[in-house]
C-alpha cells in the first residue's frame, strides 16, 4: 500500500489546514511565501487534496467515492462528504477512541473494533445509521486506551454520534449531514475539478 511520508505539519501548512483538524496538538510558526493569485485549477486541486489528506484516502478510492456520490440522490459535493464522513476509521477517531485519523486507522487495522457485534479490521468500511461501534473486550484493559480516553476526554462528539466513554461504545444515531460536517473542505471546487 502507498504511504504518504510527508511530515504532518509541512503538509498541513502547504494546504493551509491547521493541524488540530487532524487531532495534532502542535502548531506551525512557518508561513508559506505565495506571492501570485493561484488559479481555479490550483484551487480546485488544494481542495480535492485537502479531502484526501484528511480522511487519508489515495486518489483510486477517492475517485470511487465521488463516482458513487455522484450516482446518489442529492447534491454530489454532500453526498462525497457524507461518505468520508461515514468511514469507520473516521467515526472511531470522531468517538474519540484514538488520538488522529491515523491512529484510529491503525485500531481497525489490528481488529481492535466490533461493528454490530462482529469484528471489521477494514478502515474503509462504511458504517450505517444504527451501527454500534466498540472497542473488543481484550483490548479495553490495554494501557493505549486509558492514554486515548484521557487525551480525547475534552473532544466534542458530533450530534449524529452517541458515545460511551466509559465502557468506549459508540451508536450511530443517524448519518451526517453537511451542516454537522466541520471539516474546512469547499466540496463544490471538488465537483468542479471532476466534472472537467
Amino acid at each position: 500500500m502507498a504511504v504518504n511520508r510527508v511530515p504532518v505539519l509541512k503538509r498541513c501548512r502547504s494546504l493551509g489546514l491547521e493541524p488540530s483538524v487532524l487531532g495534532y496538538d502542535k502548531k506551525s510558526n512557518r508561513q508559506l511565501n505565495r506571492s501570485k493569485k493561484p488559479s481555479e485549477y490550483a484551487l480546485q486541486l488544494r481542495e480535492k487534496q485537502k479531502a484526501k489528506f484528511i480522511y487519508g484516502v489515495l486518489e483510486k478510492p477517492f475517485r470511487n467515492y465521488y463516482d458513487r456520490a455522484d450516482m446518489m440522490k442529492g447534491q454530489t459535493g454532500e453526498n462525497l462528504m457524507v461518505i468520508l464522513e461515514s468511514r469507520l476509521d473516521n467515526v472511531i477517531f470522531r468517538l474519540g477512541f484514538a488520538r488522529t485519523r491515523r491512529e484510529a486507522r491503525q485500531v481497525v487495522d489490528h481488529k481492535h473494533v466490533l461493528v454490530n457485534g462482529k469484528c471489521v479490521n477494514i478502515p474503509s468500511y462504511l458504517i450505517k445509521a444504527g451501527d454500534v461501534i466498540e472497542i473488543r473486550e481484550k483490548s479495553r484493559s490495554l494501557q493505549r486506551y486509558k492514554d486515548i480516553v484521557e487525551v480525547t476526554e475534552g473532544r466534542l462528539v458530533p450530534e449524529w454520534l452517541d458515545q460511551d466513554i466509559e465502557s468506549l461504545k459508540g451508536t450511530v444515531k443517524s448519518l451526517p449531514t453537511r451542516e454537522m460536517i466541520d471539516v474546512p473542505v469547499d466540496e463544490m471546487l471538488i465537483v468542479e475539478l471532476y466534472s472537467k
